[in-house]
């Protein structure tokens, strides 16, 4: 079997001399995305880090209840982030909450175009699936170097490697919605004279709305998953305390950063697919 690895073709070196290509090359285009990326995480920390606490808790609570009309959720909501207070991890969780807000702004601003044009074009779609396969299935770490060298330490690597792995779900769900549309609803829109981009605004995108919103859940989601992947990188937020509750074998602080993720997780979950059931009856 020695034959097969005499003559190895130099996958490595390919994509070492491309990424040496774009740092010498292309350098200003990353910059230009690192300063618009912390631009945006900076003004959503300060959303969220600049008020006291307790009154982005009263806000978080009363957005809640205003928009599912749940007391209990309301409720819930408010008991989540006082816990989290309670447990000294507020800032940490800010900072994981602007990089998935960030994150899912950046995933469904370039997912659902690409999902509509996927959906009008075939040919489109099957050319990117399996780019889309890559992307959730390559291992993290490996386009963390490459990120890590365009884009240096802190939270930029980590959004950008966060919406690697997420964006690939708003962009099939997307897809699947926009495709899905019944062709007799199509029909009497182009029977009354609907152009096309009033077919996409008023039949396609309302018809596929749920499928839309549970893109963004998945987004949501697998941020989330991302943020122990994100400390790595030196990205603020909860995964710095998980890393180092890893690295000490602290299983109560493990155990509290885990808490305070999963509530953060179940909050962002309930609100968004609620909405989803909404838009799918309306």
């Amino acid at each position: 079997m020695d034959w097969l690895t005499e003559y190895k073709l130099p996958i490595g070196p390919w994509a070492k001399s491309f990424v040496d290509w774009l740092t010498d090359n292309a350098y200003w285009f990353f910059d230009a995305i690192s300063v618009g990326l912390e631009f945006m995480i900076d003004g959503i920390l300060w959303l969220l880090q600049a008020p006291h606490p307790l009154v982005i808790v009263v806000v978080a609570s009363g957005i809640a209840y205003a928009v599912h009309r749940k007391i209990g959720f309301a409720v819930f909501v408010a008991a989540s982030l006082l816990l989290i207070i309670n447990q000294g991890y507020w800032e940490e969780t800010t900072e994981t909450l602007a990089l998935v807000v960030a994150a899912s702004i950046v995933c469904m601003v370039i997912g659902v175009p690409v999902g509509v044009a996927a959906a009008h074009r075939p040919r489109l779609f099957a050319a990117i699936r399996p780019v889309l396969d890559l992307m959730q299935t390559i291992p993290t770490f490996v386009y963390l170097i490459p990120a890590l060298i365009l884009f240096g330490l802190g939270m930029v690597p980590g959004l950008i490697a966060t919406v690697i792995f997420a964006i690939p779900a708003p962009i099939r769900l997307t897809q699947l919605g926009v495709s899905s549309t019944p062709k007799q609803l199509l029909e009497a829109g182009l029977a009354f004279g609907a152009t096309k981009s009033q077919l996409l605004w008023k039949i396609e995108l309302p018809y596929a709305l749920p499928q839309i919103m549970a893109g963004l859940t998945q987004t949501i989601m697998l941020s989330l998953s991302m943020v122990v992947i994100a400390a790595l990188v030196g990205a603020d937020g909860l995964g710095v305390p998980t890393l180092r509750a890893l690295n000490t074998v602290n299983i109560a602080k493990g155990f509290e950063v885990g808490v305070a993720i999963v509530l953060i997780a179940i909050v962002l979950d309930r609100f968004f697919r609620t909405k989803a059931v909404e838009g799918g009856k309306s």
